[in-house]
């Protein structure tokens, strides 16, 4: 799901009607296709306020399961709408096959035509992206509302009804993001995980054996569960906790799937929204509007683009660099070219085999440029005491710090990497759990509440071991409570 945001001020309400915009959709379709957009069958909807709200409780699905956070969520987004503290967002699209998107009733007929134009952008990536090629768009629709109904039986049946389906969902909930995050990885089975165990055993032939000493081969332990690591935390669960019913397994399951529907979205939200803010633009400025709506959509763009003083704007970010990656590939400086060479693909070439090879963190490490980011005057702050400071700028010995630390916290890296190590620590079916600490402290409260929901689900002891303050540390959650223990 993408979702264009209101730029704030009421649009000029131009009268229109349905067939303006199937006309409109007509010419901005055969533009899309023109400049080489590869698309799903996109559908669109109308829908008021109380529809978009309800859409976006939702993560923009038609359907999904009942779950009371989704009824917070809508209480807190028409509080908010209602009071004036935030608007909503010109569409939504979904990535599915055909695609979906939501347009709002209430926007003028260029915001209609400026957000048809965004969502092609966006349904062009979602196709081609390959973080998305494991969330089978065609199967989309049919597998949220095959689990909502599977929620809804388990809430009606008599023997479970809706605390025990509840208890168990919010402990999914709260773990659903401790996955892989790069789905295009292959996860071995566990045969062929014993397999690499032994390979790595027995290492690498040596030529000149005869003349070595014997090496010691160390035979794996293939008692141990999981052989290797595991940071899928809701599958490992529902695989190896022998007490869940089935029904409580399907529920880790259905959550598990739609986590990870979601984390192409959340790898790829910078180059998502940069390259449909770069089409929309570049679909829009070919379609000859007359003068009123010309001015209408760059107003209407400058204000979703604009750059936001102490945070990111990933329409923002993400158009600079398409935009930067198509100009060095088309027209390079005479610098660019001495350091890089001469392109040896066109600008459109490039910027399309970008689109399809990369996600947020290789996107920005490849292509933000020391460069663009001093003309974005991207820095770096940090709170001291009640203040915010800034430490580090991009200037010529700080650019690079400054992008590590952007890297750092795009998409999935700002969720702590949470493995299983050891199903059976102590002999005594203890949760082993380790922290693959990057720098970062986990925060102790949400880690208390983490591993209080990990026990709910395990059904017994759960040990975590992290680093805090520059310890390593135990971090346990057992019938006696919460315990923090450094190690020495």
């Amino acid at each position: 799901m993408s979702a264009t945001p209101n730029a704030g001020d009421a649009p000029r309400i131009t009268p229109w009607n349905l067939n303006d915009l199937v006309e409109w959709d007509r010419r901005i379709r055969d533009k899309a296709a023109e400049f080489g957009l590869d698309c799903y069958p996109q559908e669109f909807e109308l829908c008021d306020h109380t529809g978009m709200l309800g859409y976006m409780a939702y993560s923009g699905m038609p359907s999904h399961y009942p779950h009371w956070s989704y009824g917070k969520s809508y209480e807190k987004l028409k509080t908010l709408y209602d009071h004036g503290v935030s608007g909503l967002p010109y569409e939504m699209v979904i990535n599915s096959n055909p695609a979906i998107a939501y347009l709002m009733r209430d926007n003028s007929i260029l915001l209609q035509v400026l957000t048809i134009a965004h969502v092609y952008g966006h349904n062009d990536f979602f196709k081609n992206n390959f973080t998305f090629k494991s969330t089978r768009a065609e199967l989309t629709i049919e597998a949220f509302k095959a689990a909502a109904m599977r929620v809804r039986r388990y809430v009606e049946d008599p023997s479970i009804g809706v605390e025990q389906v509840e208890r168990i969902l919010d402990a999914a909930h709260a773990l659903s993001w401790q996955c892989r995050r790069n789905l295009a990885i292959k996860k071995l089975t566990p045969l062929e995980q014993m397999a690499r165990a032994e390979d790595t055993a027995q290492g690498q032939s040596d030529p000149f054996q005869k003349i070595h000493a014997r090496k010691q081969i160390e035979a794996p332990d293939f008692h141990k569960v999981p052989l290797e690591p595991d940071e899928d935390l809701l599958l490992f669960i529902r695989d190896h906790n022998p007490f869940l019913a089935d029904w409580e397994k399907d529920l880790l399951t259905i959550v598990d799937k739609e986590a990870k529907y979601f984390i192409s979205m959340m790898e790829t939200k910078i180059m998502n929204e940069g390259w449909a803010s770069y089409w929309h633009k570049k679909i829009l400025e070919s379609l000859e509007l007359d003068q009123g709506l010309h001015l209408e959509f760059i107003v209407n763009h400058n204000q979703v683009v604009r750059p936001i003083p102490g945070q990111i704007n990933p329409y923002h970010l993400g158009l600079k660099i398409w935009e930067d990656i198509y100009r060095r590939f088309t027209n390079p400086t005479a610098e660019e070219i001495k350091r890089d060479g001469p392109p040896v693909k066109s600008g459109t070439e490039k910027i399309f085999e970008v689109r399809e090879v990369e996600r947020d963190a290789s996107f920005i490490r490849r292509y933000l440029t020391e460069d663009l980011m001093r003309e974005m005057d991207i820095f770096e702050y940090e709170a001291r005491g009640e203040e915010l400071v800034v430490s580090k700028v991009a200037d010529e010995e700080g650019w690079r710090e400054v992008k590590a630390t952007l890297i750092k916290n795009v998409g999935t890296n700002s969720i702590p990497v949470l493995k299983v190590e050891d199903a059976d620590f102590g002999q005594n079916r203890t949760l082993y759990i380790k922290h693959y600490h990057d720098g970062r402290d986990l925060h102790i409260e949400y880690a208390e509440k983490s591993l209080n929901y990990l026990q709910r689900l395990w059904g017994r002891e759960v040990v975590l071991e992290t680093v805090l303050d520059g310890k390593r540390s135990l971090l346990c959650s057992n019938d006696r409570g919460f315990s923090v223990r450094a190690l020495k």
